[in-house]
């Protein structure tokens, strides 16, 4: 998946984030607004885990995304 569609999308799949890093609260997911080097701070930061582990974890997490993440896409362009 590419990360900009997660990016674009971020309202919709912070529902994604929080059923992954539960301990993600919803300031935190605010604060990181879709931007995925936040992301992975914040995955650090609750999870006392290195950079390299939570960078790991989100390319997991983004190669598990797929259309089904944004079934109720709509675009006003």
């Amino acid at each position: 998946m590419n990360w900009a569609r997660i990016h674009g999308n971020w309202k919709q799949v912070t529902g994604k984030a929080r059923e992954r890093w539960g301990k993600l609260t919803d300031d935190d997911l605010d604060v990181v607004a879709g931007r995925r080097d936040q992301l992975a701070g914040k995955i650090q930061e609750r999870y006392g885990v290195a950079r390299d582990e939570a960078e790991r974890q989100l390319a997991v997490w983004e190669r598990t995304a797929d259309d089904s993440w944004f079934a109720k896409e709509t675009h006003n362009d």
